[in-house]
């Protein structure tokens, strides 16, 4: 008899990790980690997320990405760790299983987008602006002036088309009526064990519970399954930070010196996001 060949990572639990806001270089990774997991066979994925969210568009991607694996019997064990919020809640939907720690910050279902008004500063400096426009709604969040009634009926029609878009995924994903997800869904946080009362995760535990919940899904020895680390590329503004420049960044950002990564992460995501419609939690 011949037995058939397995790899390692036919042997092995993909480990794919969410970490920071979710935008472009986010996705990037994770769906190109996620193409890994199907060309590799591996027959498990841990979906480790430390995220307070992000981006409507980036965390609908991973979602509909972490549902085709679904589609090919390769089950996903999502773990909640510090904070897994708004956008962190999203992607976590495309997981079938979800462990979350009793104190894990979750929730902040909702949507916001940001606009800044700079228009009492303009004029104190004597800086106006002269715009040509194609049409009434063109610089719609323009910074040097306040929103019009139109504009604003707008915008809300906007996040309000997009929060029932989370709410129906929610429900969906967690079997639950869409009216229910509405009680909770209005922006708060919660706990990882109040989100398990009201049905948001399935388990409490550790990653290390995650880890053996994969292994058992895929008929792995939880004892003895290793995980291998689909790890992220580093973007453009880790590589432009190293060493030296780091250090500015943490005399700059004294309060978060201990966490560069952090702050390096949230940098990236301000200058990639501003204006954009946002599924995020800001503590």
């Amino acid at each position: 008899m011949i037995w058939p060949f397995k790899s390692r990572a036919q042997q092995s639990i993909a480990r794919i990790e969410v970490s920071g806001a979710i935008a472009g270089t986010t996705r990037k990774h994770v769906l190109e980690a996620l193409e890994q997991v199907i060309e590799k066979k591996f027959p498990a994925v841990l979906l480790r997320i430390d995220s307070p969210g992000g981006t409507v568009g980036d965390s609908q991607e991973i979602y509909n990405a972490l549902l085709r694996l679904q589609d090919k019997d390769i089950p996903v064990v999502a773990s909640f760790g510090n904070i897994s919020a708004s956008g962190g809640v999203y992607i976590g939907m495309g997981a079938k299983h979800i462990v979350s720690n009793p104190g894990t910050i979750t929730g902040s279902i909702g949507v916001i987008l940001r606009g800044n008004n700079l228009e009492r500063l303009l004029d104190r400096v004597g800086v106006s602006f002269k715009v040509i426009k194609s049409g009434p709604y063109k610089d719609i969040l323009a910074f040097d002036r306040e929103l019009t009634d139109a504009e604003q009926s707008i915008l809300q029609e906007l996040i309000d088309v997009s929060y029932g878009q989370f709410v129906k995924t929610v429900a969906q994903a967690r079997g639950l009526a869409e009216e229910v997800v509405r009680g909770f869904a209005d922006g708060r946080i919660f706990t990882g064990e109040q989100a398990l009362e009201l049905g948001v995760v399935d388990r409490l535990g550790t990653e290390e519970d995650a880890r053996r919940w994969a292994a058992e899904l895929a008929g792995l020895d939880p004892d003895k399954a290793p995980v291998k680390k689909l790890e992220a590329k580093k973007t453009g503004l880790q590589k432009f930070l190293p060493g030296r420049s780091q250090s500015m960044l943490a005399q700059i950002f004294p309060e978060a010196s201990t966490n560069l990564q952090t702050v390096t992460n949230w940098l990236e995501f301000e200058i990639s996001t501003s204006g954009l419609p946002l599924w995020l939690y800001r503590p």
